[in-house]
C-alpha cells in the first residue's frame, strides 16, 4: 500500500484524480495539498476562498495540507514552500505525490525536476486522456464545478461562473481545450463522486485583475 499526496488546485480534475486514485487498491491517499495566496486567503491561481476548499476536504474525509505562499511569489520561494513540504511527506511515511496534469510537458518535467532527490515520486493519473471525453465522463459521473477563473486573451469573459457542462462544452470555441488544460479557465468542484455530499454556492461578483477574469464563488 503507497501512501500518496495529492496536490489539490479545487478543481475539477484535482477531484477527478482523486477519483482514479481512490479505484486503485494498492494507493492510500493521505492527504490533500493546496497551495494559498496568504495575502488574498484563496488558492493560487483559482482564486477559491479558503473556506471552501476546506469544505471540500471535509467532504473526501481527508486532511488539507496548506502551502503558504507570499503575494508576490518568486520561484525560488515556491521551491523552498515545496520542498518543505516534500520533508514533511517523507516524515509522515508518504512516498508518492500525484498531479492531475494532463498534457503540458513542461509542466510534468517541472514537478519531476521538482520531486528529484525528495524520495517521493510523481504520479499522474490523468496525463494524456482524451480531454473531449474526459470532460464528458466527469460531467457524466456526477463532477459538477463553477468556471473561478478566465484568461480573456484566449476566452469571452462571459464564461466567468458559468457551470461547468454538457452546455458549456458546446458553447466552447473550437481552439479552447474542453478541460481548460491550457490555461483558458480553472474551475472549483462543488460536487464529485469523491465528496460525502455536494457544497452549495453561489456566484457572487465578476472582477478583472491581474489580467484574468475571477468569478468569486461563495458559500451558501
Amino acid at each position: 500500500m503507497r501512501k500518496v499526496l495529492l496536490s489539490w488546485s479545487s478543481g475539477k480534475d484535482s477531484a477527478w484524480t482523486l477519483h482514479l486514485l481512490r479505484q486503485q487498491p494498492d494507493i492510500q491517499v493521505a492527504a490533500l495539498l493546496t497551495t494559498f495566496n496568504s495575502a488574498a486567503d484563496r488558492v493560487a491561481m483559482h482564486a477559491v476562498r479558503r473556506a471552501l476548499v476546506e469544505a471540500q476536504a471535509e467532504r473526501t474525509g481527508l486532511p488539507l495540507w496548506a502551502a503558504e505562499l507570499p503575494w508576490p511569489c518568486s520561484n525560488l520561494e515556491y521551491e523552498e514552500r515545496m520542498r518543505a513540504v516534500c520533508q514533511r511527506a517523507t516524515t509522515e511515511g508518504i512516498t508518492a505525490i500525484s498531479f492531475g496534469d494532463l498534457f503540458l510537458h513542461d509542466i510534468r518535467d517541472y514537478r519531476i525536476r521538482l520531486l528529484q532527490g525528495s524520495g517521493l515520486e510523481p504520479l499522474f493519473p490523468v496525463w494524456q486522456m482524451p480531454t473531449e471525453q474526459l470532460g464528458r465522463e466527469m460531467i457524466a459521473a456526477g463532477v459538477k464545478a463553477k468556471i473561478t477563473c478566465v484568461d480573456p486573451s484566449k476566452l469571452a469573459r462571459s464564461f466567468a461562473g458559468r457551470d461547468y457542462d454538457l452546455r458549456l462544452l458546446e458553447d466552447l470555441p473550437p481552439e479552447i481545450d474542453p478541460c481548460g488544460e491550457n490555461g483558458e479557465f480553472h474551475t472549483f468542484a462543488c460536487d464529485a463522486p469523491v465528496f460525502s455530499r455536494p457544497i452549495a454556492v453561489r456566484v457572487g461578483e465578476v472582477v478583472e485583475r491581474d489580467g484574468f477574469v475571477f468569478a468569486d464563488v461563495l458559500p451558501e
